[in-house]
């Protein structure tokens, strides 16, 4: 009975973890050069030596670096990260952008993940009730907690998942589930039309486009970057 049984439960969890498995993760950026990735608008062109690939990780060293976007599409995907962000610095990471001349930034057209050194910067005391702090989904939606974020100077880990199928969109800042919301419907629209974004023409109207990381003019740095693509 003890054999049976033990072959029953290894055939349960062999079941329950096929279930799960909607891929794997995959590097997007090796670590020593910007391959995969380029500046906004400027496909085929060399990055910014303003950008650097320093011990593993891509760093903005200064001002007028660009912002970097992959050179691939991503519909419903979840992406992992480790980010640090020098004192008094701000910067975030992008889904869903569109790469057009008629688009002046990465933000015109994808919602971001907020990074930001929360204790210097001022722009972590604008917006409403939070919504410019780290983890938050910029301008939209406050982090559940405020203490997840490590402070400057410090690599923090971020999770992020676009699910389009489940129409979900969840942030994690160091283990912590920071912000969720839909990706569509009224509860999004709703979102929007108390945002900065409810003019913009463009903005998350694109369900498929490149992840985007930001040149907000402070020394920024990115490593471990790896994304699971979602069926």
């Amino acid at each position: 009975m003890k054999k049976i049984q033990l072959v029953v439960l290894l055939g349960v969890i062999s079941l329950s973890s096929f279930g799960q498995k909607k891929g794997k993760f995959t590097s997007i950026f090796n670590g020593k050069d910007f391959t995969g990735w380029h500046a906004y608008n400027k496909a085929g062109q060399p990055v910014s030596d303003k950008w650097k690939v320093e011990d593993g990780a891509m760093v903005l060293t200064a001002r007028g670096g660009g912002d970097l976007v992959t050179d691939k599409e991503y519909e419903s995907f979840e992406l992992e990260l480790d980010w640090k962000i020098a004192e008094k610095g701000n910067s975030g990471v992008m889904w869903g952008v569109v790469e057009d001349k008629k688009y002046g930034a990465p933000y015109s057209t994808g919602p971001e993940m907020q990074v930001l050194d929360d204790e210097r910067h001022p722009d972590a005391k604008a917006g409403k009730d939070g919504n410019h702090k780290s983890g938050s989904l910029y301008d939209m939606i406050p982090p559940a907690s405020f203490t997840a974020v490590k402070p400057a100077g410090q690599w923090n880990t971020a999770k992020m998942s676009i699910d389009r199928k489940k129409n979900k969109g969840t942030f994690w800042l160091n283990g912590v589930k920071t912000v969720e919301f839909d990706l569509t419907g009224p509860g999004w629209d709703a979102l929007v039309a108390n945002s900065k974004f409810k003019t913009w023409d463009g903005f998350a109207k694109f369900p498929k486009g490149k992840i985007a990381l930001q040149d907000h003019g402070d020394v920024v740095s990115y490593k471990n970057i790896k994304i699971k693509e979602l069926k």
